[in-house]
């Protein structure tokens, strides 16, 4: 089994930044693609950020030039976010593909005001 601990979420200012950070503790497991998604309050869950073990990333529209998906290690993955914008409020949640199938974590709030 794969266990993913989140942690980074927190309450900014528009245009402030924060760094999310997403790792499996002591997992036994080869971990492949790992990525960043993000509900808001009402709407769907949507794709943030991904990358693979290879670092070929992969982000939303949305957020390109302003967010950065990041490895440093097999387990661990890392989402900077600058420029935040209102529109950026939501619950983040990290995933990880490995040999049985697709962990998640229990996700990190993100608020940013006006």
């Amino acid at each position: 089994q794969v266990r993913l601990v989140e942690s980074g979420g927190g309450l900014v200012q528009a245009g402030g930044s924060l760094r999310l950070s997403c790792s499996a503790p002591g997992t036994r497991f080869t971990i492949y693609t790992m990525g960043w998604y993000r509900q808001a309050p009402g709407k769907e869950r949507e794709l943030v950020a991904t990358i693979t073990s290879d670092d070929i990333t992969n982000y939303a529209d949305s957020v390109k030039g302003r967010f950065t998906i990041s490895r440093d290690n097999a387990n661990t993955v890392y989402l900077q976010m600058n420029s935040l914008n209102p529109e950026d409020t939501a619950v983040y949640y990290c995933n990880a593909h490995w040999i049985a199938g697709l962990a998640w974590g229990q996700g990190t709030h993100v608020t940013v005001s006006s």
